[in-house]
Parts: C-alpha cells; structure tokens; sequence
C-alpha cells in the first residue's frame, strides 16, 4: 500500500465528518479511525517482512521530489498514532463540546503528525509542524476560556519563532547541498571535513527540535499548552502523549544526519538531565492534577533525551521504547484527570479525596498508569527505564535517573491522595461509568502491564533488539523499588504534605520576550559546543 494513503485517508475522514450530520458524524470518525489502525498495524508489518519503505511522490527521482519513508522506527510511532487517536476519539463521541469542527481539526492533526514521520524532505517537515502548530493552538482554546486563549497564543508565538530557526537552517543546508532530503544530506555530509561549514544550520535546526523537545530552559510553553484550564482532556492527552514524539523523531533523525560531522551528545545528554530534575522538582511542588502531569512530560522528555543520548546501543532503544511507554501512561493519565475534574469540578489534588470510592474502576486503570510512569517491577516503564540505566552503567548520570525517579515516585505519592481518604464534597457514592466508556481506557491500563511483562518480546518484534534482563539484577531493582516507594510515601506523609498545604506552586513562567530570549541563548550555546 502506498505511503501517502496514511496521510490522505485522515484527512480524507476530516472533511466528511465535517459535512455530515453531528452524530453521525462522531460514529463514522470512529469506523474509520479503527480501519485505519488497522491499515497502521498492516503498514508495520509489510516493513517488518520486507524492510524500509520508500516512496516518491510524482514519479519524481530521489533527491529531486518528496520522498515518503517508512522504516521500523516510524511505522511503529504511526501505530501509536493511529492506536491513541482511535482511543481519544472513541472518548470523545460522549463529549457536548465534540462537534464537527472538533473532529475536523482532530483529524487533521492527526494526518500532520504521521506526515512528520514518514516525510525525509525538511521543507515539507517545516510545513507540517507549522499547520499542526495552527491546528494545536485552535484546539487548545476550542472552549474559548480566556486563559486557554492566552496559553494557546504562547504556544503558537513561541513555536512559530521556534520554527523560523528551523526556516533558516533549511535555507543554510540547502545552499551548502542542493537538496533537502535528510538522508542524502546525511551522505553527503560525510564529505564534509570543516564543522564550520555546517555549524550555523546545525545550531538552528536542533534549537527547534529542542523547542519541539521541551528540553530546559525551552520548555515553559509545554505546562500553558497541556495543562491549561479548560483545554479538551483528550487534546491534553494527545498533546502530552503523542504530539511531543514528534519532537523527539525529528531530534533523532536531525542529530543523525548530523553526527558524522559534529556530535555532541555529550551536551545533550547534560541538556536532558538538567530537564529531567527540573521538570520533577516543578512536577513536586504543583497542586494543579494537569500541570503535575505536565511537569512530569517535560521530565520523562528529559529522560528519554539521556537514553538516545547516552551513547549505548540499549539506552537508545530503552529511549525509543520508553517514548511508546510514555504516550500509553501519559496519556492515559490526562484522560482520567480530565474525568476526575469534570467529576468533582476542581482542579486541587490536596482538595480532592474518596476517588476510589466513587469510581472504583477508573482508580484501579490510574494506579496501573501510575505504576507505569513510577517504573514499577512488571510494568511498561520499569523495562524501559531499566534499559536506559542500564545502557548508562559506569556513568555518574546513571544516579541523576536514579533520583528522579525517586521525585517521580514522590509526586505521584500526593497525586494518589486523591484516591483514598474522606470525600470532602456532600454528593458521595458511586459514579457509574457505562461500558462503552470504560473499555478504552481499561485497555490502555491493560497495555501498561502488558507492555512490561511482555516486553524483551515486544522489544525483538519492533526494534529486532533482544533485551539481556539479568534476573538478579532485576531482582535488586524491584527491591530498591520498594524501598524508594515506602521511602516516599514517609516522606510524603510527614513532610511534604504539610509543606505543600502552605506552599503556593511554582511555575517555569516565561512572557512571550523571555521565551524568545532563552531560544536565541540556546542557540547560541549550541552553537559554542559545537564548535568546541
């Protein structure tokens, strides 16, 4: 099957459901979506059997056209495109404030993000962040709040400017090499002998990806964007849980086409430690359910940063495998934090009490992304983030993931408060969920485990990388889990508790000029290293 039918189909479905009647329209959305999915898994498949997939639009010679790729990497990431956005959907047709326009926009984004991760043409990737940015910032604001409004606006300044880096460093690579597909530059960049030749470009192209990454100190749009007020949770959870791995992807494809002429991993990776701290130290100190999860996405990008590179085979793919893990709990997550606010209308996590006891079954599927995020024995994160101390073994970094997965604990400890308790509010019992809406995401809990426990397998199939789990070693690991966990939950219970009931939260609040300053310096800095 050809490529460009990933990319149509979406939005082929987009403008049906946008002319159809309102209810119809959600149900068609989601026949589609599922068939599409399917096309998805078939696509992985067919790459799997056969290798990497390429195909020229136009009829056009390589080099000259616009070139679609498929290779394990991206189908995989298209499968988990496909998988969330059918998930959210399938939430979504119970919503009052899913209508046409909503889904036509959804969609849409949808289409944009597996274009970014089929296309090997740096102009066309440069359209497609640009529309997404558009259709993101609309999103955001769908519900016209006027603080969501102010956010989007953030989001959508900081990533244009972000983007007219990326303009630049397109324009700069395409006068050194003639073309603008990114695995011809990066053959053709092998020829190059002075790094000076290609230091500008580079230090433009990977400040944008960092944007895109939310990597410190670039990454104060990311709380206004996912966890502003009034913002869609099933847009929270698409844009925590998916949209940021196309940052990620295009870090990973830019820093290859770079790395035989200027590698400095060893700056990123010092980039994605520092993010990991700060992001879990802010994640800690936040009262707001949405900006704790939101802190925790710029930490876990953090981590994922350190895995790709660490400089060892296993942290790398620990970091690819960590990016599926991530968008199952992340997103997870933020959908039932959009549940819990609509059910008990705040916002306070030290406010909210009983969750457990109204909604027994969404409890249970936030304990399993829980236990996924925190890196609990048996679960999807615990291989992942195994994978990548492990690949970071004789390194002092490898205790810097240590700690913050202890802070991860930490902060989780005070988001599980809500679970148990007195309920405060005078409408108790049980809040009962219909099948319909339980099923999807009883089925992404489901995932978290299955993902961990069966994941040297998962890991072989996908990535055609077998995973050496030393049984002692995993064994010392699951009881130093445990030890962190009871560690935390003292510490929680009689410190951090009472500090944050006095505490007002501390945000990384950037204005519109800091934020366009703190890219330039980034760029700056870049720059240097690479020079260095």
């Amino acid at each position: 099957m050809e490529l460009y039918y990933y990319i149509i189909i979406p939005v082929f479905i987009a403008t049906l459901v946008y002319f159809l009647p309102n209810r119809g329209s959600r149900i068609i959305a989601f026949i589609m979506q599922l068939a599409l999915f399917g096309m998805s898994v078939y696509n992985f498949v067919q790459v799997k059997d056969n290798g990497v997939v390429t195909n020229y639009l136009g009829g056009w010679s390589n080099g000259v056209g616009i070139a679609l790729r498929a290779d394990s990497e991206a189908s995989i990431f298209i499968v988990m495109t496909t998988f969330l956005f059918l998930i959210t959907i399938s939430l979504g047709m119970f919503k009052e404030y899913i209508d046409n326009t909503f889904i036509f926009l959804f969609v849409i984004l949808e289409a944009l993000l597996i274009t970014t991760f089929l296309s090997t043409d740096l102009f066309n990737i440069y359209i497609v962040i640009e529309i997404s940015t558009i259709a993101v910032s609309i999103l955001i604001m769908y519900k016209r709040d006027s603080r969501s409004v102010y956010d989007a606006l953030i989001y959508f300044l900081s990533n244009i400017l972000g983007m007219t880096f990326f303009l630049f460093g397109i324009a700069f690579i395409y006068k050194i090499f003639g073309v603008l597909d990114i695995y011809i530059i990066a053959e053709k960049m092998k020829n190059i002998n002075d790094p000076l030749e290609v230091i500008l470009p580079f230090g433009l192209l990977m400040t944008a990806a960092c944007l895109k990454c939310a990597v410190l100190p670039l990454f104060s749009w990311l709380p206004k964007a996912h966890g502003t007020p009034s913002a869609p949770s099933i847009v929270s959870a698409i844009l925590s849980g998916l949209y940021v791995k196309g940052g990620i992807y295009l870090f990973i494809r830019l820093r290859s086409m770079f790395q035989p002429v200027i590698d400095i991993d060893h700056y990123f990776l010092l980039i994605g430690v520092i993010t990991a701290i700060v992001g879990v130290i802010l994640a800690i100190l936040q009262k707001d359910i949405k900006l704790i999860l939101a802190y925790h996405t710029v930490s876990q990008l953090g981590i994922i940063l350190v895995g790709i590179c660490a400089g060892s085979i296993e942290s790398y793919y620990g970091a690819l495998y960590h990016c599926i893990n991530h968008s199952i709990f992340k997103a997870l997550l933020f959908i039932i934090a959009g549940i819990i606010i609509e059910r008990y209308k705040i916002r306070n996590v030290t406010e909210i009490r009983g969750v457990f006891r109204r909604m027994p079954v969404v409890s249970i599927v936030a304990i399993m992304a829980i236990a996924g995020i925190t890196g609990t024995p048996f679960f999807n994160g615990s291989i992942s983030k195994y994978m990548i101390q492990a690949g970071l073994e004789g390194n002092l970094i490898k205790y810097s993931i240590v700690l913050v997965n202890f802070g991860t604990i930490l902060s989780f400890c005070k988001f599980l408060s809500m679970f148990f308790g007195k309920d405060f509010h005078r409408d108790k019992g049980v809040t009962l969920i219909n099948l319909i809406k339980t099923l999807p995401i009883f089925i992404m809990g489901l995932l978290c485990f299955l993902l961990g426990i069966m994941g040297d397998a998962l890991l072989e199939v996908v990535f055609n990388y077998r995973i050496s789990i030393i049984s002692y070693s995993y064994l010392l690991k699951s009881i130093y889990f445990i030890f962190t966990l009871l560690l935390a939950i003292a510490l929680y219970k009689y410190f951090l508790s009472r500090i944050l009931k006095r505490l007002k939260p501390i945000e990384f609040e950037l204005t519109f000029n800091h934020i366009a300053l703190s890219i330039v310096v980034f760029f700056v800095i870049t720059v240097i290293f690479g020079l260095i």
